[in-house]
């Protein structure tokens, strides 16, 4: 009667764990998208090997051995619904195409804004200066991107290592926001050089732009350090791939990653946004109210700042409002289709890579020229008298208030 009971007792227990099992399988939901992992050991519990005895007891006499527990594997499992988004096609192939077309035209763009900034700008004055260091972000960021066409062509599976994994995620991070830094710098040295062309004279110098542009690259590389650090891939055996960055642990997205992101992106983006805006706003404010004679120069100053700001503002606003909502969001409920707005929003953002070099560096005449010039293999004495004789002028003009506002022109759209 004793031994009945004790099988019944087994069979409800192995049912109600196989119950719970089976329904732990189902509750996985997606950060990056977020996964819960089951606890899988080789052998369900511990069990002790009983020896029969003589007559109905158990043999006193001999102890029972006692199996050591396996090693406890996780299986980390996502919802239905980030398995279809992680497999679709707008992932495996509307995003790698877009990144695909990014690069091929961004990296010839700004690998000739390099050339022509180191080679052929002179003076390297403080505005020149901020546009090398973001052609150099903005290069660094793009040559990234085959790592991440590769990995979504092939169906969001990483093949180069858990260490190049956390690599590539930091660096992609840190050039992508040094860039929106980069634009901060270049909006508060127009804005200065526009409203207060006088004032700004004596600290506007090279050297000062070498210790912002310095400072802003160090800030990137701190900010990205913990992605750098923490574990960044995660093997999923249901669709047998093995994410990176994609999908994080579920515990760390409700600890660690849920005060990290939103510092972050308030750090990184929603104060050089408040600054970048005011500046242009005060840039186009102060144009407007000016006086001057030749009415199609200050219309196209006007329309490059206005433009210039768009292309910030509609580039970078709706990656980091969504990636702020998502993490806001997940401190109380799970949002798998934030995320999937975010990746989007992040590979649409990735175009101004392209329009960086169009707005800062070949929208001037002058550089115009310059670049005609280069393509045309022109000597470069004859461009560095160019450069230094419009300079001359442009110091010249000072003089007068009304060569001030002349000047403030050629200082927004160079």
């Amino acid at each position: 009667m004793v031994l009945h009971f004790t099988l019944i007792l087994l069979a409800i227990l192995a049912l109600k764990a196989s119950a719970t099992i089976s329904n732990n399988d189902t509750k996985t939901m997606p950060r990056t998208f977020s996964a819960f992992f089951l606890s899988v050991t080789d052998e369900p519990f511990d069990f002790l090997d009983v020896q029969e005895g003589s007559g109905s007891g158990f043999d006193i006499n001999s102890e029972p051995k006692k199996h050591h527990h396996p090693a406890v594997k996780k299986r980390y499992y996502i919802s239905k619904e980030a398995s279809q988004f992680l497999m679709g096609h707008l992932v495996t192939v509307f995003i790698p195409t877009v990144y695909t077309l990014v690069f091929i035209v961004s990296v010839p763009l700004n690998l000739l804004a390099l050339v022509m900034f180191i080679r052929r700008v002179r003076p390297k004055k403080p505005a020149v200066i901020y546009m090398t260091n973001l052609a150099c972000a903005d290069l660094l960021f793009v040559l990234l991107l085959p790592f991440r066409i590769a990995y979504h062509f092939n169906g969001n599976n990483w093949i180069y290592g858990s260490g190049m994994c956390r690599v590539v995620t930091a660096a992609f991070y840190c050039n992508m926001y040094c860039s929106v830094l980069l634009m901060m710098s270049i909006s508060v040295d127009r804005f200065m050089a526009v409203v207060y062309p006088m004032d700004s004279l004596t600290w506007r110098s090279p050297q000062s732009a070498k210790v912002v542009c310095l400072a802003m690259w160090l800030l990137s590389i701190g900010g990205v350090t913990p992605l750098l650090l923490s574990e960044q891939t995660i093997h999923l055996p249901d669709l047998d791939i093995t994410t990176c960055h994609d999908v994080l642990d579920i515990h760390k997205l409700r600890g660690y990653y849920l005060y990290f992101f939103p510092i972050f992106a308030s750090i990184f983006f929603f104060i050089p946004f408040i600054f970048t805006t005011f500046c242009y706003v005060r840039i186009v404010q102060a144009l407007c109210n000016t006086n001057v004679e030749n009415r199609t120069k200050k219309t196209r100053a006007v329309f490059m700042a206005v433009t210039v700001l768009a292309v910030f503002v509609a580039c970078f606003t709706p990656t980091n409002i969504i990636l702020l909502s998502h993490y806001l969001q997940f401190a109380h409920r799970h949002n798998e289709r934030s995320y999937a707005a975010y990746l989007v929003s992040m590979c649409v953002g990735s175009i101004s890579c392209c329009l960086d070099p169009l707005l800062y560096y070949f929208g001037s005449s002058q550089c115009q020229k310059q670049v005609l010039a280069f393509l045309k293999c022109r000597p470069v004495p004859a461009m560095e008298r160019s450069s230094e004789s419009s300079s001359t002028t442009r110091l010249s003009k000072l003089e007068t208030f009304k060569s001030n506002i002349s000047n403030q022109y050629k200082q927004l759209t160079a």
